[in-house]
């Protein structure tokens, strides 16, 4: 199936200051904080895996790059391939495509939030049926209570997409897009198009409504049993740490475990993971890889 898929590249955002989170993220990156047994980039870093994505690009702030480079180094050691890349200003979402331009080269791109957790049923195959658009956009939509707190989306009768609108005050729509988006290689050129939103931004809405202008944007539908957590305030922080502890305490699997991940995908051998398992302390995730070791 990989050899199916057309080029694509990562980017992972985790360079934002967080300030909703504060006083916990004066002195540590967000992306950084745990999320139950792991760091929070785990999460995003795993769904870039599990789209089958190797070339990985991770935009941070300076004081921040040190500690990433420490946590995931290269990523040589996961069979894939991590670059960095600084935001010096919070210039907005869609400035990721302009930093990243020439890692980004020739080829398509997927984009996710550092701060976003996605869990459910059947996930890989919609992420895979989202690479396999050589052209176009496509953005990934939950249902929400308060959908004025987000961008949203609206869609006709056949799930087609009619109307993006950032954080409206009567929404039409209870359908919430997510910090995951699939686009083809122009969005680079789509992002420098942009001139900056009345916050001084590059909005990543701005670039879904180009695409939908040019009738380019697909919608992909969580349903019902499927877990998406922004993790920006620290109820959703608290929420999406309860989840993963009850997820992986009752069902005995871990989410976001990128050596399995690895491991899986073929992308490491079986002795690669032996060494990576006995570089593990002592604890519940060294047991969980050992697990995976001797099945």
């Amino acid at each position: 199936m990989v050899e199916n898929l057309n080029k694509t590249k990562g980017i992972i955002l985790a360079a934002g200051r967080a300030s909703r989170l504060f006083p916990i993220t004066l002195a540590a990156n967000k992306q950084l904080l745990a999320i139950y047994d792991k760091p929070m980039i785990y999460y995003p870093l795993s769904i870039l895996m599990l789209s089958n994505i190797r070339d990985i690009l991770i935009i941070t702030r300076k004081e921040d790059l040190s500690n990433f480079k420490s946590l995931l180094g290269n990523g040589k050691q996961l069979g894939i391939n991590i670059s960095y890349a600084i935001q010096k200003k919070p210039k907005g979402i869609a400035e990721s495509f302009i930093i990243g331009e020439k890692f980004i080269s020739k080829s398509n791109c997927v984009l996710i939030l550092g701060d976003n957790i996605f869990y459910g049923e059947g996930f890989r195959n919609k992420l895979l049926s989202a690479r396999q658009k050589s052209n176009g956009a496509t953005i990934f939509s939950y249902q929400v209570k308060d959908p004025e707190r987000y961008g949203v989306v609206e869609i006709n009768k056949d799930g087609e997409a009619k109307k993006i609108t950032e954080k409206p005050k009567k929404p039409k729509s209870n359908l919430a897009v997510t910090g995951l988006y699939f686009y083809d290689n122009e969005v680079v050129q789509v992002a420098k198009s942009l001139k900056p939103s009345a916050r001084g931004e590059l909005e990543i809405t701005d670039v879904n409504k180009i695409y939908l202008g040019k009738k380019k944007l697909y919608v992909e539908q969580f349903g019902r049993g499927f877990a998406w957590f922004d993790t920006g305030t620290p109820d959703s922080l608290l929420s999406a740490n309860n989840f993963v502890s009850t997820i992986q305490r009752r069902q005995g699997l871990s989410i976001a475990c990128l050596e399995e991940i690895a491991y899986k995908n073929n992308w490491i051998s079986k002795i690669q993971l032996k060494k990576l398992t006995d570089l593990t302390s002592v604890g519940s995730y060294k047991e969980y890889l050992k697990q995976i070791l001797y099945k």
